[in-house]
């Protein structure tokens, strides 16, 4: 093996210049290349007691994959990663790492920590590039499973019970499955390619995949189980949007960041060769400061307007990755922290013109343990906007559980189910944001990791 890399840094991945890719949808991040992957790989101690496994929601084997990496065994890594990984190519661009397995790696104790997502990255589209292997359909077990929502719980729950031997029948809302994948996160961050290739793998397994599925309009539960399915998971995300109930919500030039990044990650709405209604807005306030709201910003700038990101509380306190605010800020978009709207404002035609905005400041802690924002008096001023995206948060769809019995939830609508994903109903389970409400992709993905195991329990013990 190569000697270990002391560099305190990260080795640095190559991007698009940021006054070219905010004129872009192509992907920001450019990818290692093999000599700077061997380059990071060797960075890793290989501790033995593996800190960084422990923050990683699937337990990834990462000090194993690393140091095949460091070899140049780079298809030998990517197989160690999906061994428990089911989307590799899609968590090393979209996980917080720095909350998650890098959070935990002790080269971050005096310096940076391992580019483990960056390697995971290389790793998968290493594969995607060489290998032309088709995944190998597992001999039936004869015993049927429905899984509601084509998003990462449901993707990984369905490859985990198919490479059992369940036959899977997965039914999806939209015209394409990949749930969050393909209408939230925009193609400059997840390209869509990556994710038709992580589904068309889950039908080379057998996933029979029926789009245009809206479960609770077109068929019930009920319905699934008296069509033989012995378990049905329930992963159809939190797809309901929040709003602040201020005046002038309902106004022409509002809309929800789920509904626009719908119209332009889904429905290609800034590809001119697509034909979809997009409001093409001078100056955009997007109200929040999560990942969402960084998504729609970017997404905006691309769009040709100029964007402001409105957010209560401080930089400091920003939700959203730190690279995704990087990025974002490096592109030119404008954040006014400590600032809250009070009033969208129109005119007689009933488009927004302007939106009222109270200046904050940070009082006391609250429950959260996050500092309290309290308007400043007499500080209100109007931002001058014809465009207002609320991310704010995001909820179930409440159709589900309108249209089915006795399935509980919480009070915010979520679905209630034990740490095996057992709901209320009989062979129901559940996982992802329709359980926790908006979160990651990879807690989705262990949530449908853990209800795939409890759902072969479950079928095993009746049987």
């Amino acid at each position: 093996m190569a000697n270990k890399n002391m560099s305190l840094e990260k080795t640095k991945m190559p991007e698009q210049a940021p006054d070219v890719r905010n004129k872009n949808f192509e992907e920001v991040a450019l990818g290692y290349t093999a000599e700077m992957a061997v380059e990071e790989a060797n960075r890793c101690l290989g501790c033995k007691n593996m800190p960084c496994v422990s923050g990683c929601p699937v337990n990834v084997q990462i000090p194993q994959f690393i140091a095949l990496v460091a070899e140049g065994k780079f298809e030998e890594g990517y197989q160690k990663i999906a061994e428990t990984s089911t989307l590799p190519a899609i968590c090393g661009r979209v996980c917080p790492q720095e909350n998650q397995c890098e959070g935990k790696c002790i080269r971050g104790i005096k310096g940076e920590s391992v580019a483990i997502g960056r390697l995971e990255r290389f790793c998968a589209d290493w594969h995607m590039e060489h290998s032309t292997e088709k995944p190998k359909k597992v001999p039936s077990n004869g015993h049927k499973v429905a899984v509601l929502g084509a998003g990462p719980a449901s993707l990984t729950c369905a490859s985990d019970l198919v490479q059992m031997g369940y036959d899977v029948t997965m039914l999806e809302a939209f015209h394409a499955a990949g749930g969050v994948l393909i209408y939230g996160i925009p193609e400059f961050r997840l390209p869509k390619a990556i994710v038709a290739k992580e589904v068309e793998n889950l039908e080379a397994m057998g996933v029979n995949i029926q789009t245009n599925v809206v479960v609770g309009k077109s068929v019930s539960i009920e319905e699934l189980k008296e069509e033989g399915y012995e378990a049905i998971f329930i992963g159809t995300g939190a797809g309901l949007p929040s709003f602040m109930g201020i005046e002038g919500e309902n106004l022409n030039g509002v809309f929800s960041a789920n509904e626009y990044l719908t119209r332009i990650n889904l429905m290609k709405a800034y590809d001119g060769k697509h034909d979809t209604p997009i409001f093409h807005a001078k100056k955009v306030a997007v109200v929040g400061g999560g990942n969402v709201a960084m998504d729609a910003a970017r997404c905006a700038k691309r769009m040709g307007a100029d964007v402001s990101i409105v957010y209560r509380r401080g930089l400091e306190e920003l939700p959203a990755r730190k690279e995704e605010v990087h990025h974002a800020m490096e592109e030119g978009i404008d954040f006014k922290v400590l600032n809250n709207p009070v009033k969208i404002l129109g005119n007689e035609e009933g488009w927004v013109t302007g939106m009222e905005v109270v200046k904050m400041e940070l009082g006391e802690p609250d429950a959260s343990g996050r500092r309290r924002p309290i308007p400043v008096e007499g500080s209100d001023y109007v931002l001058d906007v014809d465009c207002v995206i609320m991310a704010l948060g995001t909820s179930p769809n409440p159709i589900l559980k309108k249209s089915t019995n006795g399935l509980e939830t919480n009070k915010k609508g979520c679905i209630s189910a034990d740490e095996n994903g057992k709901t209320s109903l009989e062979g129901v389970y559940a996982g992802g944001d329709a359980v926790t409400g908006a979160a990651t992709v990879i807690l989705a993905m262990g949530a449908g990791k853990t209800a795939a195991k409890s759902i072969d329990e479950y079928i095993k013990s009746k049987n």
